[in-house]
C-alpha cells in the first residue's frame, strides 16, 4: 500500500481543534511536534487515496489561520515496517467531514496531480530537445520502414503531460493551466512538424511506404488506439506510477501521424499530407476525451462545491466541443472515402 507524510503547521493556539480532530482517527501513524514557540507541527503516515479527503478538512477548518500550512511526502520506507498497522486501519472510518480515511480512491491526490502536471508543462531545454529529437527519430523511422525506430521516437516524445494537464485543466475548470496546457502543447507539436517539414525538403520521401500510408487515413482502430491510450496515460498520473512507459501509448497516437503530415507537406504531397493531419487533430481530441472521463471516473474533482460547480460546466462545454470536432473529423472522413469510393 502507497503511503504518504502529511506535515501541517499550526500556530498553537489551535492545540484543541487538532486533537479534536484527530481523536478517534486510526491513521496509519500520527505524532505532534513543537517545532518552535507558538508553532505545532502535526504529522500523519496515511493511505495515498486517503490524502486528499484529510487534506481537505484540515484547509476547510483551518484556511486562513496565519501559520497554516500543509506539506505532503511521499514515503519511500520505514523503520519499523508499518504492515501491522495499514492492516489494522479501520476500512469503515471516516473523518468530520464524512470521507473515508482510508485507501479507497486509489489514486493520489489533486494536489499531488497538479503539482506534477505544472512539473511537466515547463517549455525548457530539455522539453524542446526531447521534442526535436523524438521527431527526428520518428522522421528517420518512417523513411525507412522501421517500427523499432518508430517506437524509440515514441519513448523520447514528452507529449504525455501537455494533454494531460489539459483534461486536468478541464476537470478542475481551471483556465490558467488549461492555456499552458495549449501553450506547451502546442510549441511540442510546432516544433515536431517543423523539422518533419524540413526532413521531407531535405529528402526523398516514399509516399506507399507502408509505415507512412498507414497514418494517412483514419480508422476505427486508430480512435480507439487514442481514446485507450488517453485513458492510460491518465491513469499512470492518478495512480503515482512512471508515466514513462504510458507516455509511449500518447506518443504512438500523436508524433509518427504529425511527422508524417510534416513529411508529405515538404515532399508536396498535399492531399496526403492532409489526411495524415486529420489523423493527428482526430488523435488528439480523442486522447483529451479519454482523459476528461478518466479523470470523472477517477473522482478528481475541485476542493469547493462552487469551483465544483465551474469545473463541471468547463468539462461539459469542452466535452461537447471535443465530440463536435470529432464528428466533424469524422464526417470529412467519411466523405472523403466517398468521393473516390
Amino acid at each position: 500500500m502507497a503511503l504518504r507524510l502529511i506535515q501541517m503547521k499550526l500556530p498553537d493556539t489551535q492545540y484543541e481543534s487538532i486533537a479534536e480532530m484527530i481523536e478517534g482517527q486510526k491513521f496509519v501513524s500520527t505524532w505532534l511536534d513543537r517545532e518552535e514557540q507558538g508553532q505545532l507541527v502535526l504529522q500523519l503516515i496515511a493511505p495515498t487515496g486517503a490524502c486528499e479527503a484529510i487534506m481537505d478538512q484540515f484547509d476547510h477548518r483551518f484556511h486562513g489561520v496565519p501559520g497554516f500550512h500543509i506539506l505532503l511526502l511521499p514515503v519511500e520506507a520505514t523503520l519499523p515496517r508499518l504492515a501491522e498497522e495499514v492492516k489494522a486501519t479501520d476500512a469503515d472510518q471516516t473523518t468530520d467531514a464524512g470521507t473515508a480515511v482510508t485507501d479507497s480512491k486509489q489514486r493520489v491526490s489533486r494536489e499531488e496531480l497538479y503539482a506534477e502536471v505544472n512539473e511537466g508543462l515547463k517549455i525548457g531545454p530539455v522539453f524542446l530537445a526531447m521534442t526535436v529529437l523524438s521527431s527526428v527519430v520518428a522522421a528517420i523511422g518512417l523513411l525507412r520502414n522501421d517500427l523499432a525506430v518508430i517506437i524509440g521516437a515514441m519513448v523520447i516524445a514528452p507529449l504525455l503531460t501537455p494533454n494531460v494537464g489539459l483534461a486536468l485543466a478541464t476537470a478542475l475548470g481551471d483556465f490558467d493551466l488549461a492555456k499552458q496546457a495549449l501553450k506547451t502543447n502546442a510549441v511540442g507539436v510546432s516544433i515536431a512538424f517543423f523539422f518533419a517539414i524540413c526532413v521531407g525538403l531535405a529528402f526523398k520521401v516514399t509516399p506507399d511506404t507502408p509505415a507512412i500510408v498507414a497514418r494517412t487515413a483514419i480508422g476505427a482502430s486508430d480512435l480507439i488506439l487514442a481514446l485507450a491510450a488517453g485513458s492510460a496515460g491518465t491513469l499512470a498520473f492518478t495512480s503515482g506510477v512512471s508515466g514513462a512507459l504510458i507516455g509511449v501509448m500518447v506518443a504512438v497516437a500523436l508524433m509518427p501521424p504529425l511527422v508524417t503530415c510534416g513529411m508529405l507537406l515538404g515532399e508536396g504531397e498535399w492531399l496526403l499530407s492532409a489526411g495524415a493531419f486529420l489523423l493527428v487533430a482526430a488523435n488528439v481530441i480523442c486522447v483529451n476525451i479519454a482523459g476528461v472521463a478518466t479523470f470523472a471516473f477517477q473522482g478528481v474533482r475541485p476542493r469547493t462545491w462552487w469551483e465544483a460547480e465551474k469545473a463541471k460546466k468547463a468539462t461539459i462545454k469542452t466535452s461537447v466541443i471535443l465530440l463536435g470536432l470529432l464528428l466533424a473529423l469524422i464526417g470529412i472522413l467519411l466523405f472523403t472515402r466517398f468521393k473516390m469510393g
